[in-house]
């Protein structure tokens, strides 16, 4: 005789988004396919995106208020731009119940550390993260209920944060199927220029340049010119704000990708095979070295996500 398990008992009884792009819309979808949250509430500033999320299915009820959203609510998402996040928990503030805790994805730490606790009620706590999960795409039409599934995201806790807390946020992103690490704001501010920031301004540099490129060479193009291009077409006004948030921990890479690039160039002007030869070597050993210290991903994402599952 099969035994009869009861559902789970979900971890928040009722989770706010405040924000419903592709990354919040994921999140909150995740939320309720995986039953971490008995209700979900999806709150943004335009009707549009509101709708998207009601008729996909990715929340429960919809606001356009931050408070009325919040009301109630066991845990709070950031999901909006790194600029938008202060305005947002400022009007959300108010209405957070003592006990919640309020989490976000921002893809910079520092400056919210610095600002985000000090808008909160007594009895509200404030523990960082950022799900290192996106997407060139925008908007809730594009999210996806498996999106952190195997993404790495790193929670990023105060020296006073209270332990419980920061283990019920690890908790929660870890029910959403990622991986989560630890990291202090400045070290995760520092390590995400270099793996993710540098590259994206690197492939804006790169497409901006191509305006002196032949104008017929998009003809001869193959897999290695849209594997470097895709993050280009990034949205401008979303990376715009994080380059210039992250631009203390980004000078330093700048610049020594710049030295590279200026090595490599005099390489190449000189004529030497095996000079050039050496330097791609000791370029492929260093990417070597952090691609066996990267978090392996989960072998089942790549299943879920191709549709083959």
């Amino acid at each position: 005789m099969t035994a009869h398990l009861e559902p789970a008992k979900p971890s928040f009884e009722r989770l706010a988004v405040l924000g419903l792009g592709l990354l919040g819309g994921s999140v909150a979808w995740a939320a309720r396919e995986r039953r971490v949250a008995g209700e979900v509430v999806g709150c943004a500033r335009r009707s549009e995106p509101l709708r998207a999320a009601r008729a996909r299915g990715l929340v429960d009820r919809v606001s356009t208020d931050p408070a009325e959203a919040v009301a109630g609510a066991d845990l709070v998402v950031l999901a909006s731009p790194v600029g938008a996040m202060a305005s947002l928990l400022r009007a959300a503030a108010p209405a957070l119940k003592p006990g919640a805790l309020v989490t976000d994805v921002g893809s910079v730490k520092s400056v919210l550390a610095e600002t985000l606790p000090g808008l909160l009620p007594p009895g509200v706590v404030f523990v960082g993260a950022h799900p290192m999960a996106g997407s060139h795409e925008k908007g809730p039409e594009h999210a996806r209920a498996d999106l952190l599934a195997g993404a790495t995201c790193v929670v990023t806790p105060a020296s006073g944060n209270p332990p419980a807390a920061v283990a019920r946020i690890e908790a929660f992103w870890s029910a959403l199927g990622a991986r989560v690490v630890r990291r202090d704001a400045a070290t995760h501010d520092l390590e995400v220029a270099w793996i993710s920031h540098v590259p994206h301004a690197l492939a804006f540099a790169f497409a901006r340049a191509l305006g002196d490129a032949p104008p017929d060479a998009g003809e001869v193009s193959g897999t290695g010119f849209r594997d470097f291009t895709r993050i280009a077409q990034s949205d401008p006004e979303l990376w715009a704000e994080i380059l210039v948030a992250n631009r203390k921990a980004i000078e330093g890479p700048v610049a020594r990708v710049a030295d590279r690039l200026a090595e490599l160039a005099r390489a190449i002007e000189s004529g030497d095979v095996e000079e050039v030869d050496r330097w791609i070597a000791e370029a492929r050993a260093s990417l070597g070295v952090h691609e066996r210290r990267r978090i392996s991903p989960d072998p089942e994402a790549k299943i879920r996500r191709s549709g083959h599952a």
